[in-house]
């Protein structure tokens, strides 16, 4: 067992181990670790705790220090300089007549390097952008080309819901999301009712998606004929969170009712005996 602590270098970040040394951290806690040879302010995510050798890397670094009141000022000088930077980003870009937008700029702590997120819809020769950038803040520059998703990660915003977006809060890594997913809770298939403020498919549609899965095996198929306490008839709606099935019987062509899934399931296994015998 190896002690480590998870740190982030953003909100919402990944979560990466290091070494706490002989200190104990707390969630919060602001710390200095060396990453990618430049140093980095991060907060700690995950407070001391000791996990398997495999589940860290190899080398795995220790923490520099606890930042100290000094070192929260230099951060916030350098948060206040990279807003400034991406202004000056953007004008080289017009300038360059680059089919590139810059998203986020951001400082390494020590100020050794630069990083210049931007999107953009195929590949873009930037080479004599770094250049300028370059002349101007006279330190290494670094430009990364992100997604669409990664783009409404680093900006943040309000979605569909009311509350800000999942990825700039509290998601540290994109969940694979699929149009079944919105099939399978019975959702509008309509882009603009299940898309997120990045255009993709919303996170959220995964979160429950585990529970509808589950109550799809459990319950009959929409349009499946069944048999009921009260006869057959045919499913014609279907609550998955309640698991409560609609049924329309047979012979009775306005008389609807409603079972519980637990309450059929003895009767749907004999009527399909039945048509299986």
């Amino acid at each position: 067992m190896v002690e480590v602590i998870g740190v982030r270098y953003k909100q919402a970040g990944q979560i990466y181990y290091f070494s706490p040394g002989k200190e104990v951290f707390q969630y919060g806690d602001a710390v200095l670790v060396h990453s990618q040879e430049s140093v980095y302010y991060t907060q700690v995510a995950i407070p001391n705790k000791f996990v398997d050798e495999e589940d860290v890397p190899q080398q795995l670094k220790a923490v520099i220090r606890r930042a100290t009141d000094e070192d929260d000022s230099q951060q916030q000088r350098n948060l206040q300089d990279a807003k400034a930077a991406l202004k000056i980003g953007k004008q080289k870009i017009r300038e360059r007549e680059l089919e590139m937008k810059l998203v986020h700029v951001e400082y390494s702590f020590d100020r050794s390097k630069m990083i210049f997120q931007f999107t953009a819809d195929g590949r873009i020769d930037f080479r004599e952008l770094v250049k300028d950038l370059a002349s101007v803040f006279r330190t290494r520059i670094e430009l990364r080309q992100v997604g669409v998703r990664d783009e409404a990660k680093l900006l943040g915003g309000i979605g569909p819901c009311g509350r800000q977006l999942c990825c700039s809060t509290f998601l540290g890594d994109f969940v694979p999301v699929s149009i079944k997913m919105a099939k399978d809770q019975g959702l509008s298939l309509n882009p603009t009712k299940i898309s997120g403020l990045c255009g993709r498919l919303m996170c959220c549609l995964s979160y429950e998606n585990d529970t509808y899965a589950e109550a799809k095996r459990e319950m009959p198929d929409y349009g499946q004929e069944i048999l009921t306490p009260d006869g057959k008839g045919k499913v014609t709606g279907l609550n998955m969170l309640s698991r409560v099935v609609q049924v329309r019987l047979f012979g009775h062509e306005q008389t609807t009712v409603e079972y519980d899934s637990e309450e059929l399931k003895e009767f749907v296994k004999a009527g399909e005996q039945h048509e299986n015998g």
